[in-house]
């Protein structure tokens, strides 16, 4: 599945690799209290959750961005036949490559792949399986990884496993490496792939990046993980149990939200539900969400 829309003269198209009501509220959320979700299940249900299952609908997508010449993956999602812990991303066998060809993203055709963070959800379509080996699906692409990270998880899985990597440091980051294909962003890197604007958001991983687009006067920005739901909108003091550094986390996600109503940005997050992407409007003195709209042809 996937669908496209227009930021100024840059085509922007998101492919879904899952989407379900995966996730207990407490699992994800370790300190949100019930009352405070039962009081906001309205503004978040049915799209984001069900509360009759009080499931956090989570999903996993790829973004496409074609400016200038240029085809960019955003994020990689999990891939296909990748071992992982968790049994909702095990050994996928989706069709993830089919929508990315009908996107215009063909393997062959992807110039820049640019990675928010090194999750094992955000690095797995880096590589494919062939011959047993784990080879790179997009091998005329540079990968762009945010240099901060890696030496982070570098460094930590020298020592110790780490669940958010998994396996994925191995079968998804290292092949690319050492296939030559990788160059590492700075946080003051300022603009990659002819269109891409690099902001630090540190907080659910040590060296997250987000990127923003601008054209023609619009603007939208890859948001990565500063939210897994529109209820950290309503809530923004609110961490996911993955924020590696809560203070920081909370800083960023007000920092970008802020930045979001006042300048009429489009937040393209990886994991909300359906529309999956939408705006941030003041409300008394915190915010809501207004979920985006998807032209039926761009």
């Amino acid at each position: 599945m996937m669908q496209t829309r227009m930021i100024g003269e840059a085509r922007v198209t998101r492919v879904l690799e899952y989407a379900a009501p995966t996730h207990d509220p407490a699992f994800l959320f370790p300190d949100l209290d019930p009352a405070t979700l039962a009081a906001k299940a309205e503004q978040v249900a049915p799209h984001h959750y069900m509360p009759h299952m009080n499931r956090l609908i989570v999903t996993i997508q790829l973004w496409i961005v074609q400016a200038g010449g240029n085809v960019i993956v955003i994020d990689t999602g999990v891939g296909n036949a990748k071992p992982r812990g968790a049994a909702r991303m095990n050994m996928l066998n989706s069709l993830v490559p089919a929508w990315l060809e009908a996107a215009g993203a063909a393997p062959h055709q992807v110039t820049h792949v640019v990675q928010t963070h090194m999750h094992s959800d955000h690095v797995g379509w880096n590589t494919i399986l062939s011959d047993g080996h784990w080879v790179p699906t997009f091998p005329n692409a540079r990968y762009l990884m945010p240099k901060r990270d890696f030496e982070y998880y570098r460094t930590k899985l020298a020592s110790e496993p780490d669940a958010l990597i998994d396996a994925s440091f191995a079968d998804s980051v290292m092949p690319v490496i050492e296939a030559g294909l990788v160059d590492f962003v700075e946080d003051d890197a300022g603009e990659i792939a002819g269109c891409l604007a690099v902001e630090p958001a540190p907080g659910h991983s040590h060296g997250m990046l987000t990127y923003r687009l601008r054209s023609r006067g619009e603007q939208g920005l890859f948001s990565a993980d500063v939210m897994h739901s529109p209820l950290q909108i309503l809530l923004p003091e609110l961490n996911t149990g993955y924020c590696a550094l809560p203070d920081e986390a909370r800083r960023t996600r007000a920092r970008v939200l802020a930045d979001a109503a006042d300048n009429d940005v489009l937040l393209m997050p990886m994991h909300f539900g359906a529309p999956h992407c939408g705006y941030v409007r003041r409300q008394g003195d915190g915010y809501r969400f207004e979920p985006a709209t998807w032209p039926e042809t761009a």
